[in-house]
């Protein structure tokens, strides 16, 4: 909302008495024309007729000609007219820049400095980064030179907003704080009492950003004396306080100050926008307290209003605030709608806005199970929020370096010295320890020597151990990894048989005689595979109790999915599907593929546990001469800490854990295979198998 810096027009723009549209024809010479339509066109500016403004300033710079005063004063009100008649940005630039540079002709100082003004703002709204640097140098080299009071008041309030508006809010408050000052200066006209009140709420607007709301209603209090005539200010203030007491918590002075803003009396543009902005605040304090239906009563306002005063960017806010609120309340579609509808512009206001709302699309989107979408703005959210967090970032270590570099300075004046003090003594302890080192050295050169043969004869009997430690270590490795393998391939199968035949046996009126027949069915197929399972994994244990290293053959992938479809079978109300196209051969150890794929579908499974409509997704495919398998569930996902013994050799076995991830990391290095895991909380977990064919 940087309307408010309009208000500092105000300071040059001089009030006329209101007039009729002139007839030039009865004027002789050019000037006399000229000096009218002056007055006129001043006229409307005082009015805000915008439209008819345009039309009286085209006329005048047809008339102004080389008349340089003129023009600077015709293209200046008509970049006025442009900006606030719908943002007409682009078309103001270019009456601003001319504005200018008549003004710098003939040295027309209020042209100028509004000017000068005006562009910063515009620079800044088009993200004309390079000019907008270029102007605020001009601008420092005017301070530099203007002896008037005007000028700086004007000049270092515009500096103040250029720092504003990149986030450095230390420079900005002290630019604004120097421009108060010369505003104090200045004749106590009500323009200017008014601006000084702007400057404060202003002040105000920086410490709302930076989260220091005791500070930002200290100045909001401050500027309550200078604005009190202008109720158009006076609601802006109010609405600032509102935000304070939402992020305080006290809702009795929310109520208060919202009341407050509907008692001004302002233009009916003013109004609506002060008014939406008001009932922004309030919903989005409600939807912070959870309290949705009360958020989407002032969410409704704020767009209806934000709609009326015909401002697009506090349209763009409330629609914001409207799509939080929908997609709070779950209704995604209409979320999606009024997103897309605020993002429109976001993006040239507020990049803050922008980032929010394509968060939330991408959230809405997901919530409808529209991946692509979700994947596509939350790619938009994540860009322009690291920028966000990137400028930020930026910003605090200039002014951490700067005030280092400030302190160094004078620590180094200070060590200066002091220096050739310390130089002094240490030349003299120099030639001490230089006879200390010289006995020292040979000292430890015999100790060195004795050190060395015994070392020598210790690191041969350390070799001896190491190689029995070994073949040891070796041996517990693979007794560990085949307890593993049996009670995490076999365990959870033996389990839901004797929770089955549990709950027959104590709890039988609890099953009827098809739920019944089919569990036992079931329960059958599960046994027939466990038993399968079973002679699989002894089979395979008995041809590894010499040496457990992988046997290599050529294998179809679909007989190993088939396996573990099996093993799988008495698992209820998981769907489990095979995508292999391509009907891959892959050249492994087929009981270790086994196991760890078994093992990746168990924790799919036990991740769906208390998902409905769970699904597991084997596949498998080629891509770049590399063969991938995948496993993907649609569970609720888990932190990437979980899976560390993925990559982490520090991580211990417990006997809960059965096979456990840590070995599957060691089953997949001996086929010479990789693992790698995406897991996103919401979004489910995809385990991925890389082969180098």
């Amino acid at each position: 909302m940087n309307k408010a810096g309009f208000l500092i027009l105000s300071v040059f723009i001089i009030v006329s008495v209101f007039a009729q549209q002139p007839n030039l024809a009865q004027y002789k010479t050019t000037d006399q024309k000229l000096k009218v339509l002056v007055k006129y066109s001043q006229d409307l500016l005082d009015k805000e007729e915008y439209s008819k403004l345009i039309i009286a300033t085209k006329k005048g710079i047809e008339l102004s000609k080389n008349h340089y005063k003129y023009l600077s004063t015709f293209y200046l009100q008509q970049g006025i007219a442009y900006e606030f008649s719908n943002n007409q940005y682009k078309k103001a630039l270019v009456n601003y820049e001319n504005s200018l540079k008549y003004a710098q002709k003939v040295r027309h100082i209020e042209n100028q400095t509004s000017s000068l003004m005006r562009l910063n703002y515009i620079y800044y709204s088009l993200n004309e980064n390079k000019k907008g640097k270029e102007l605020i140098q001009t601008i420092k080299k005017v301070l530099d030179t203007t002896k008037s009071n005007y000028v700086r008041a004007v000049l270092y309030g515009s500096l103040g907003e250029y720092y504003l508006n990149t986030s450095e809010y230390e420079n900005f408050i002290g630019y604004q704080l120097k421009a108060i000052n010369y505003k104090k200066q200045l004749d106590k006209s009500t323009a200017n009492t008014e601006n000084i009140g702007v400057s404060y709420c202003q002040i105000a607007s920086a410490y709302v950003k930076m989260q220091q709301f005791d500070k930002a209603i200290e100045y909001l209090n401050e500027s309550k004396p200078y604005i009190k005539t202008s109720p158009y200010i006076s609601a802006f203030s109010s609405n600032y306080l509102i935000q304070c007491f939402a992020a305080k918590k006290q809702p009795d002075s929310i109520k208060k100050y919202y009341k407050l803003i509907y008692t001004f009396p302002t233009a009916k543009d003013s109004l609506f926008l002060n008014l939406s902005f008001a009932n922004q605040s309030m919903s989005k304090y409600y939807a912070d307290e959870g309290e949705i239906q009360k958020a989407y009563y002032y969410a409704k306002k704020a767009v209806l209003l934000g709609q009326k005063s015909t401002d697009e960017e506090i349209l763009m806010e409330a629609n914001t605030i409207m799509g939080r609120v929908l997609y709070e309340k779950r209704d995604y579609k209409n979320a999606i709608k009024t997103l897309k509808e605020a993002s429109k512009n976001a993006l040239n206001y507020d990049k803050e806005f922008f980032v929010i709302i394509n968060q939330k699309l991408s959230q809405s989107y997901a919530a409808l199970g529209i991946w692509k979408e979700a994947f596509h703005y939350n790619q938009i959210y994540s860009k322009y929020n690291d920028e966000m967090m990137h400028e930020s970032a930026k910003q605090s270590i200039a002014n951490a370096e700067a005030r280092y570099q400030n302190n160094t300075k004078k620590q180094e004046i200070k060590n200066l010295s002091a220096q050739n003090t310390i130089k002094n003594i240490q030349i003299e302890e120099a030639k001490k320890q230089r006879i200390y080192l010289i006995s020292g050295l040979a000292l430890v050169g015999i100790i060195g020597l004795l050190l060395f043969r015994q070392n020598q004869n210790r690191k041969k009997t350390n070799e001896k151990l190491q190689l029995l430690n070994q073949e040891l270590d070796e041996a517990n490795k693979i007794k560990a990894r085949f307890f593993g393998i049996l009670n995490h391939d076999l365990r959870s199968p033996i389990s839901n048989l004797i929770h089955f035949l549990h709950l027959q046996k104590e709890n039988p009126e609890l099953i009827d005689e098809e739920t019944a027949l089919r569990m036992q069915t079931k329960i059958i197929s599960g046994a027939e595979n466990l038993l399968s399972s079973m002679e699989d994994i002894l089979l395979w244990s008995k041809g590894q109790m010499e040496n457990f290293k992988p046997h290599f053959k050529n294998i179809p992938i679909e007989t190993i999915f088939e396996d573990s479809e099996k093993h799988f079978s008495a698992i209820e109300n998981i769907e489990i599907s095979f995508e292999n196209p391509e009907k891959i051969l892959l050249n492994t150890d087929e009981n270790y593929l086994k196991t760890i794929i078994r093992n990746l579908t168990g924790n799919a499974v036990k991740a769906l546990e208390k998902c409905k409509n769970g699904k597991i997704i084997w596949k498998a495919w080629q891509e770049n001469n590399q063969t991938y398998l995948s496993i993907t569930d649609n569970g609720p996902g888990e932190n990437l800490e979980k899976f560390k013994a993925l990559y982490d050799d520090s991580e211990v076995i417990g006997i809960k854990s059965g096979l456990g991830l840590h070995l599957i990391r060691d089953l997949a290095a001996a086929i010479n295979c990789k693992i790698e895991v995406i897991s996103k909380p919401g979004f489910g977990t995809t385990f991925t198998i890389l082969f180098n064919t």
